[in-house]
């Protein structure tokens, strides 16, 4: 007997006292004793008449003693306890379970009363028979009826958006489960077709919950037009499994248009609690399904062990990339997380969001500043982290190309302060959340990122005590003040969508995704001793912005040209065509960790960097533009950037 069920023993008592649990328990009993008597009809059918039990009063004993035997497995197994309405798999089972436990004891205790006289041998194999019937008999229908798969059955017109899914799996089952419960289910499944290589390809014919699994992914148009002959044509196509990436999901937007009808998706795996719910609505295929990728084989363990039972700090807490690594950080069961950011309303919004979702964690939230160096210091002093992720960051290439000196304050300066500090309070690693703007880098935003980056390089190199681990990575899906949002406020004003260059490509990664990987990376920087490498995640082929526009308008419903314009702008002060994720003077290193390389160091020795540093700070402090970037093109000699003249930008190449 387990730990656990020895503490559950001694309440199944206090239990059994609950009004439906003993009503339950009464019921099955007598189901036990039925059982017996059944098994004799069954065995001696043709001798039974209504004076038969009279005569034999040892058969109502033996019932008896196997319903006494019946009641005491029923505590032990708890089969009285389990909700008719759920009932599962896993509970039929605990039906066997107990069936063959009580026949298992009863024949022993009837061989001790009669030596068994008067049983013939074939009764107790019939009883545990009759006992599974009787006991899983009532719950099948109890069931069936609250999952309204009953009244389905006998509604002779059929309600709801009929659908057609796409996958043939237990996402599938899921599915046709949920939406069948309740009198009025929004949508009615007409048929299936098997995903490419996925569960359910070679089951063509068959039939989950009276729903036919009618071809393959291939075969969309031929079901199509075999369901609308038969009056049943399906409004939607609803994609159920999880697999698809952006590609295939293209694919699969395009064969709906083909056959005239929309495209859905069900809520991801993530959301499981969505098949609770008695009315499953399939939502609109997004952005991020087209630009999706499958997802990187994960060390979740590795991840949870990194966070559990630690203390967190996190810089830029309320920003996109920040108030995700929060929430994934927070479910990761720290000790404490401490949230900092310098804007109040974003703050206050993540911290309230964390506090409803984990009302236990302690969690300290604090206004500041990462350029004041002693006020970060004192921070981190007084809350004592093991880990902090530095995403704090001035991030829009416009903005900072206009106010330059803001930028390398806070994404240079600030990510020393960070460092300094994480150093004099012994944290244990200190992550830094770069981009690939910061690859030969043609604007300030850029360049600042990347001498933040040489600055944790050089202090991951110089064995301070604490791990510098740097991670790179592109555009976030839907961040704030990212393009996709860009287009759909101006999706919503009618257009049209403003797209710099025809040619412009960006890397994509969803915010969750790209967190998972940045603690991914997080956790194998601690593993592994590569010192000074920037962790760079995978992020997938880059994506024309002209492709994006024209996807999204799709996604409206909408025909570029006819609904909606695509204007060409010119491209900003500090933008570049195509982005890059490593420069050529970073030798890759091959990592057993799906969706993340690592970048050979390019960098100077520390003490060089802190003088640099120093300059750099006296220059930006006095505001001079001049010095400092003399500065700053010492240190990142790639930059290719405008004038640093406000106003209407001329390119050049500084030298």
């Amino acid at each position: 007997m387990t730990d656990q069920a020895r503490k559950r023993r001694p309440w199944a008592l206090l239990h059994l006292l609950q009004r439906r649990n003993l009503m339950v328990f009464a019921f099955d009993v007598a189901m036990a004793f039925l059982a017996v008597v059944a098994a004799f009809v069954l065995r001696l059918f043709e001798d039974v008449s209504w004076g038969f039990f009279s005569a034999r009063p040892e058969i109502l004993q033996m019932a008896g003693v196997f319903a006494v035997v019946a009641a005491a497995v029923y505590l032990v197994t708890g089969i009285y306890r389990h909700m008719w309405e759920y009932v599962s798999a896993k509970d039929a089972f605990n039906i066997l379970r107990t069936a063959t436990l009580t026949v298992a004891i009863f024949l022993p205790v009837w061989f001790w009363l009669t030596r068994l006289e008067s049983l013939p041998r074939s009764v107790p194999v019939i009883s545990w028979f009759v006992l599974v019937a009787f006991l899983a008999g009532p719950r099948l229908l109890y069931r069936i009826s609250r999952d309204g798969q009953m009244r389905g059955l006998m509604r002779r017109v059929p309600n709801g958006t009929p659908v057609l899914l796409i996958g043939a799996g237990p996402e599938a089952e899921h599915f046709i489960r949920a939406v069948s419960r309740g009198p009025e289910p929004s949508v009615r499944v007409v048929g299936m077709v098997a995903a490419a290589d996925g569960v359910g390809a070679d089951r063509v014919g068959q039939v989950i919950h009276g729903v036919e699994i009618l071809g393959r992914e291939g075969d969309i148009l031929r079901v199509m037009n075999a369901l609308a002959r038969r009056g049943e044509r399906p409004e939607k196509l609803v994609l159920v499994t999880p697999t698809h990436d952006g590609a295939e999901v293209q694919r699969l937007l395009a064969a709906a248009e083909d056959a005239g009808c929309q495209l859905a998706r069900v809520p991801p795996p993530t959301d499981l609690q969505a098949y609770d719910t008695t009315d499953l609505k399939p939502r609109p295929i997004a952005i991020e399904d087209l630009l999706g990728r499958p997802q990187a084989r994960l060390d979740r363990v590795a991840m949870t062990n990194m966070i559990n039972a630690r203390r967190v700090l996190i810089t830029g807490a309320g920003g996109s990339i920040g108030s995700e690594l929060v929430r994934q950080i927070s479910d990761a069961g720290p000790v404490h997380v401490t949230l900092v950011d310098n804007g109040e309303f974003n703050l206050y919004s993540i911290d309230l969001e964390i506090r409803q979702r984990h009302p236990a964690l302690s969690c300290t939230t604090i206004l500041a500043d990462v350029r004041d160096a002693d006020r970060i210091r004192d921070i981190l002093n007084r809350e004592r982290p093991d880990l902090v992720f530095h995403a704090a960051a001035l991030k829009h290439v416009p903005m900072v190309e206009t106010n330059p000196i803001e930028g390398l304050l806070t994404n240079a300066l600030g990510t020393r302060n960070v460092a300094e500090a994480s150093i004099a309070v012994g944290v244990a690693a200190m992550v830094l959340i770069s981009t690939d703007k910061a690859v030969n880098p043609h604007n300030v935003m850029g360049a600042s990122k990347r001498i933040a980056e040489i600055y944790c390089q050089a202090a991951d190199l110089r064995h301070a005590g604490t791990r510098f681990i740097t991670v790179r990575f592109g555009n976030v899906l839907g961040s704030a003040g990212s393009v996709v949002p860009l287009f759909q406020k101006q999706l919503e004003e009618g257009g049209p969508l403003t797209v710099t260059h025809p040619e412009v490509e960006r890397y994509f990664m969803t915010v969750r995704e790209s967190v998972e990987l940045v603690l991914q990376a997080a956790a194998l920087g601690r593993i592994r001793n590569d010192e000074g490498v920037i962790h760079v995640l995978d992020m997938g082929p880059p994506v024309k912005i002209m492709d994006l526009a024209r996807q999204m308008i799709r996604l409206a419903g909408k025909t570029v040209g006819v609904d909606i314009d695509i204007k060409i702008t010119g491209l900003r002060p500090g933008e570049k065509l195509k982005e890059e994720l490593f420069h050529g003077q970073e030798p890759l290193v091959a990592t057993d960790m799906g969706g993340i390389l690592l970048a050979q160091p390019r960098t100077l020795d520390h003490a060089i960097v802190a003088a640099r540093f120093t300059a750099l700070e006296d220059a930006c402090r006095r505001r001079d533009e001049g010095a400092a970037f003399a500065i700053v093109k010492d240190m990142v000699p790639e930059l290719q950037r405008a004038s640093p003249t406000v106003g209407k930008p001329h390119l050049k190449v500084i030298k």
